[in-house]
């Protein structure tokens, strides 16, 4: 079985795979990346004087990990987009023929505004997340795009209504309380500066921040075609309005919680937001969306093993007894994440730019 992970992950990205050369984080790096968990933008110099080494140090430790595909900086849309109107997402559960699953998986992966591939285990072969402009776009693409691409029998799409907790939030946990304080202190105050629609220069920045969320502004204005100054004072707008949402994402060997759990459960209409903000409690959950469907709750979740899998969903199930868990699946490969490309062990390989408007550019398969 290792052997055909391996030719599949050849088979998927094109690359032979190799030995990570970063097989643990030691207690600099697992301070270094819950410090980018906390202010991913933050400069070397203030991270440096939270973790207690020089700018360099930690540049320095930086550049192995990301080389390594160890850790990451992403990018993406925020939820608020999609609660002001400005933009949507959606889950797509998606059924292949046999022996397709890895050509569907390539051209999904390909797509700007699928933002996540997963190969999945139960009724369903792969999960996909997907941002769309509008429901017009969605349909347009769901109906003519992913219904003729090659390979695919069935697709399920269900609309996140509400987001309440999301990756961005999850938090490594190597720092102390006083550490943590000071390194909230340095992310920009997100008040209650209104949503804005998008223009083409913070698209530009959104697609070149989803593959290095620490770009510079000098870089980001190379790819804009604007000033680092004009780009410094958007991305400053962006932020505080709460629009752009930048993440630190650990290789899953490297951390504690290797497996990934996905439940699909009811709550009643009238409890809905009682039983989210009790799973967005539970340390373990990535994700809480409210969504439309036979089922309207999708909980994410990371734990340490196949056997705690059945536990965490026992710990739920005490913890939130309103939420009926109807469905349950564990993530086989995650393949993409927030627009970034990873090998059968979860390692970073590359990304695509993330775009949202290219949903409603259909491209069948």
């Amino acid at each position: 079985m290792a052997q055909d992970s391996r030719q599949a992950g050849t088979q998927l990205w094109g690359r032979p795979p190799v030995e990570p050369p970063v097989r643990a984080l030691d207690d600099v790096d697992q301070a270094l990346v819950h410090a980018l968990q906390i202010a991913p933008r933050a400069s070397w110099t203030r991270i440096g004087a939270v973790v207690g080494l020089d700018a360099v140090t930690v540049a320095r430790r930086w550049n192995r990990l990301t080389e390594a595909g160890a850790a990451w900086i992403s990018c993406y849309p925020a939820p608020v987009l999609a609660t002001a109107g400005e933009g949507l997402l959606a889950f797509v559960e998606v059924d292949c023929a046999n022996g397709s699953l890895l050509t569907v998986a390539r051209a999904l992966a390909e797509q700007p505004h699928v933002t996540a591939v997963e190969h999945v285990s139960g009724d369903r072969d792969l999960l996909i997340t997907v941002l769309a402009p509008d429901l017009a776009a969605l349909t347009r693409w769901v109906t003519q795009g992913l219904g003729s691409m090659t390979g695919i029998v069935a697709t399920r799409t269900h609309l996140a209504s509400t987001v309440y907790t999301e990756g961005s939030r999850w938090r490594l946990r190597a720092l102390d309380r006083e550490q943590i304080a000071r390194l909230a202190d340095l992310e920009p105050t997100r008040g209650e500066a209104p949503v804005f629609p998008l223009t083409d220069m913070d698209h530009a920045l959104m697609a070149a921040l989803s593959t290095d969320g620490r770009a510079t502004y000098r870089a980001l204005a190379e790819t804009c075609g604007a000033s680092p100054d004009t780009v410094r004072r958007r991305l400053g707008r962006l932020f505080a309005a709460g629009m752009f949402q930048t993440r630190c994402e650990v290789a899953r060997p490297l951390s504690e919680w290797p497996v990934t759990v996905i439940l699909w459960g009811r709550a009643a209409a009238g409890q809905l937001e009682t039983v989210a903000r009790l799973v967005t409690g539970v340390r373990e959950v990535r994700l809480c969306a409210g969504v439309t469907g036979r089922h309207n709750v999708l909980v994410v979740a990371w734990v340490k093993s196949l056997a705690d899998a059945q536990r965490f969903e026992v710990r739920l199930n005490e913890r939130v007894p309103d939420l009926e868990i109807r469905d349950r699946a564990v993530a086989l490969w995650l393949m993409k994440v927030s627009g970034h490309l990873l090998d059968e062990r979860g390692y970073r390989l590359g990304a695509v730019p993330l775009d949202v408007r290219s949903a409603g550019a259909v491209a069948g398969g």
